[in-house]
């Protein structure tokens, strides 16, 4: 059986996620990220904002190195001086920030306000170099080429302007300048870091491994209080997967017994409060994450499973209460009650959950098993009732009366007209329609209980069908599940076989033998059987989007 989906919940290293929602949220800023631990500095990331703004693909901007930062881009105006002094910083791991001219990939120049920050992890090791751009070039002076002296001008919109136009673009470059540059007074301060990425210190990213942070009123959906809530609500489905239909069929009203208004009526407390705990529960997202944002876990839930949950949790008992005529509308409330087996949704949603485990998800099959012939012995009963009291004397309730010596007699009312009375006790009906069902589930069918009127002949048809499909599907899933928990001894013992096969045939000395075997089984004792090499293989197309980085 194929595994659930449980999201990215162990410990992450969430420092690029960070980054890219956080550059995301300022359109004018891009950045690139560097190995600061590889000979260069090759590239690992850039966003898609450094690509439009350069003109090259991503493709063509990973793995370049960045010691020379973007020689790619240099031209024949980049400043010597600031590229030695830009350099210099990520030799000696220093934080800076510069004024470069660069180009694009159709040559284009580029005016950039260039931040460069190194990155340590929780060993206070520099892992990565963050490089952020931000395009100022509608702040600098035209550029003119001294060899053609104003011959040739590379910002031809700013060639005519006036003397006061040039003045209040200097003021306005300075109060912009103002507004996004940070004085860098301790270049080793992380909190300079915070300032150009415009967060404050007590948030930045930092790339260290940490479990997805969470509001304080969010619950993770996989910590213990949620798994232990989810098996409790998945018994307390079971309960009403199996009192709803015996209830309904054989018209046991619920206001007549005070007990069971109460549990049922806790029952429905419990579900509501389950409603509210799924407005206040992460989910996984489409890319795997975590989502802990209130808003996109409310809208999440109304728009899925809020209106199924909340018809299944409906307090109809108390409804019926108010009402004691049966052919009223008690009766319509009673016939609702049906609805609450939509709460068998909540098990199908968590279903990945219990996937997890071999044992559990065996005894959720037999017991939906089992569930199913519950269904259809309410069904077969409730057949039965109606040919009985439409008075065919040959139905299999009729019958079960006479063996039982518990005969069914009329009382006759000018009202309502025959009344069918006494006949076998509730208990001895029911076990006789489970035993029925059962029989013909499992194909068996003694025969001692069988189907006599048109009805009860259509049904146990149907009934048939549906077993048939069920039972090849159940019983199918339980012998993988059954195979893969012996699986491992299976394998074990057929190596040893083999071990031993091989040293027969080419008559390995007995020595030498005895200590083969005590290397192959002392080998399985500690890796238990385990392919190293293919898990590693699959977890590698598996993991979560971080930069690599590789130690010298």
């Amino acid at each position: 059986m194929p595994g659930g989906r449980r999201g990215l919940v162990a410990p992450q290293n969430t420092f690029l996620e960070n980054i890219i929602r956080r550059s995301n949220s300022q359109p004018d800023s891009s950045f690139l990220l560097a190995n600061a631990q590889i000979v260069d500095f090759p590239i690992v990331y850039c966003n898609e904002s450094f690509c439009k703004i350069s003109g090259y693909n991503r493709a063509e901007v990973m793995q370049k190195s960045c010691r020379y930062v973007c020689g790619f881009m240099y031209g024949e105006l980049t400043d010597k001086e600031t590229v030695g002094r830009l350099e210099y910083t990520l030799e000696n791991q220093q934080q800076d920030q510069f004024e470069i001219l660069l180009y694009k990939k159709n040559k284009t120049p580029l005016w950039l306000l260039l931040q460069v920050a190194p990155i340590r992890n929780e060993r206070d090791l520099v892992v990565l170099f963050l490089l952020t751009f931000r395009d100022i070039t509608a702040l600098k002076q035209p550029i003119d080429s001294e060899d053609t002296k104003g011959a040739v001008n590379l910002f031809l919109p700013v060639l005519g302007l006036s003397k006061f136009a040039k003045l209040a673009r200097s003021v306005t470059r300075s109060r912009q300048f103002s507004a996004h540059l940070p004085t860098l007074k301790d270049p080793t301060k992380q909190s300079n870091l915070a300032h150009m990425m415009s967060l404050s210190a007590d948030i930045m990213p930092q790339y260290r491994q940490e479990a997805p942070k969470t509001p304080p009123h969010i619950l993770l959906h996989y910590c213990a209080f949620k798994a232990i809530w989810d098996w409790v609500i998945l018994c307390l489905t079971f309960y009403t997967a199996i009192m709803v239909p015996y209830n309904v069929a054989f018209k046991n009203k619920t206001s007549e017994d005070v007990s069971l208004l109460v549990v049922d009526s806790i029952v429905d407390v419990i579900f509501f409060i389950d409603i509210v705990l799924n407005f206040h529960t992460t989910f996984v997202g489409p890319g795997g994450e975590v989502v802990s944002d209130p808003k996109v876990i409310r809208m999440n839930y109304l728009k899925s499973w809020f209106i199924i949950d909340l018809l299944s949790c409906l307090p109809y008992d108390v409804f019926n209460a108010f009402d004691r005529d049966e052919d009223g509308i008690g009766s319509l409330f009673s016939a609702l009650k049906v609805v609450r087996l939509l709460r068998l949704g909540r098990v199908v949603r968590k279903l990945d959950r219990y996937l997890e485990y071999g044992a559990a998800m065996l005894i959720l099959l037999l017991c939906f098993y089992m569930l199913v012939a519950h269904w259809l012995a309410c069904i077969w009963y409730s057949i039965g009732r109606s040919d009985a009291d439409n008075g065919i004397q040959y139905s299999w309730l009729w019958k079960l009366a006479n063996v039982t010596q518990s005969p069914y007699s009329y009382i006759w009312s000018n009202d309502t007209g025959p009344e069918l009375v006494n006949g076998p006790s509730r208990k001895s009906m029911y076990v006789t329609a489970l035993y029925f069902t059962m029989t013909c589930m499992t194909s068996v069918g003694f025969g001692n209980v069988a189907a006599e009127t048109d009805n009860e002949k259509v049904f146990t048809i149907c009934m048939m069908i549906i077993a048939a499909l069920l039972y090849a599907t159940i019983f199918g899933h339980v012998t993988t599940i059954i195979q893969q928990m012996t699986s491992a001894t299976a394998k074990y013992h057929d190596m040893l076989n083999n071990v031993r096969e091989f040293m027969k045939l080419h008559e390995v000395p007995k020595a030498l033998s005895e200590r083969v075997m005590d290397y192959v089984v002392s080998t399985w004792a500690m890796t238990k059987g385990l392919d190293t090499e293919k898990v590693s293989a699959a977890n590698t197309y598996h993991l979560p989007p971080t930069p690599f980085i590789y130690s010298v």
